[in-house]
């Protein structure tokens, strides 16, 4: 363990500059004081590290210095094969770029790790796209991948589900989530969120941007996600599940699902339980639950009951004349 820390402490200094040693030390999830040892460690075995005291002090190498050393262990090398998907790369205008870097990584890496890497990819594939749902068109990804990487405005011409808007935007990152790409900028003084496949118009300004101090994109992502889920489940829906019913439910609800089967009591002598599922708005869920068919039944809230009942009678009536 201790080998492989030296080794990622080594490769931080390199990558990134100058480090404190508490910087280090979260980086690494250990002590300060491990940190010291493990700097006297590296300067014992020859790698030139300096100390610079003071406030704006901490540790660097040695100008110049560079390490050939990659540290890959099988399965790092594994996963940087795993990890490149060439769906995704190509939309963002890479697709080329990530191909030379793999056979350039291939080439320098020894002969076992290359052959199980050349084994992932032929035994691997990774689909970002959902099922059965198109693959949205994307013509401006590319410049859009390209303003976040030089930090470029763009104004855009965008088409949201209430009308269509002009915005100048500070593009910020890219999103893919579930075969769908966004694109998170800032547009004055707040951050939003955009579909990139609703940008009908998007050009530089010409004009370059200064990152916001500490814009952690994936922690934006999730925030995002975690008021989105608050949003749609406005309401809980107490279910009676068949033995059947509790096998779809995942499958048509997802995680909400899963996380229902957890609520669920004992079964009753034919297998059924019952479970609290969050839900969407009442229209949005009759529409959901109905997709249950025959293996759930609504017990509660009164409301969705009511209104499940209704829309069934309609359907009866409409089936049978």
């Amino acid at each position: 363990m201790r080998a492989d820390r030296l080794v990622t402490l080594l490769l931080l200094l390199q990558n990134r500059g100058q480090m404190t040693a508490r910087d280090l030390a979260t980086e690494l999830e250990v002590s300060v004081r491990t940190v010291y040892r493990d700097i006297e460690a590296l300067g014992a075995s020859g790698v030139p590290v300096c100390a610079d005291r003071g406030p704006a002090g901490g540790y660097r190498l040695i100008e110049g210095y560079r390490t050939r050393l990659t540290g890959l262990t099988d399965a790092e090398a594994r996963a940087l094969f795993l990890g490149g998907l060439p769906g995704p790369a190509g939309e963002l205008g890479m697709g080329a770029v990530l191909a030379t870097a793999q056979l350039k990584v291939q080439a320098a890496l020894p002969a076992p790790l290359a052959g199980a890497t050349r084994l992932v990819q032929e035994r691997f594939h990774l689909d970002a796209s959902a099922w059965f749902r198109e693959t949205e068109a994307v013509p401006y990804l590319a410049l859009a991948a390209e303003a976040v990487w030089e930090r470029r405005e763009l104004r855009v011409h965008y088409r949201r589900w209430n009308g269509e808007v002009h915005r100048e935007l500070h593009p910020l990152g890219l999103v893919l989530k579930g075969g769908t790409w966004y694109l998170v900028a800032r547009a004055e003084t707040a951050v939003r969120t955009y579909r990139v496949a609703r940008l009908l118009a998007a050009e530089p300004t010409g004009e370059t941007f200064t990152r916001p101090d500490g814009f952690d994109l994936a922690a934006y992502w999730r925030a995002v996600s975690e008021r989105l889920t608050a949003a749609l489940h406005q309401d809980t829906a107490r279910l009676r599940l068949s033995p059947r019913g509790q096998r779809l439910l995942p499958a048509l609800f997802g995680g909400a699902g899963t996380r229902a089967l957890r609520t669920a009591g004992a079964a009753d002598a034919e297998g059924w339980v019952e479970l609290d599922l969050l839900v969407e708005a009442q229209e949005v869920a009759v529409a959901d639950l109905l997709r249950l068919g025959t293996e759930a039944e609504v017990l509660a809230p009164a409301t969705l009951r009511t209104a499940l009942a209704r829309t069934v009678a309609t359907l009866h009536t409409r089936y049978t004349g």
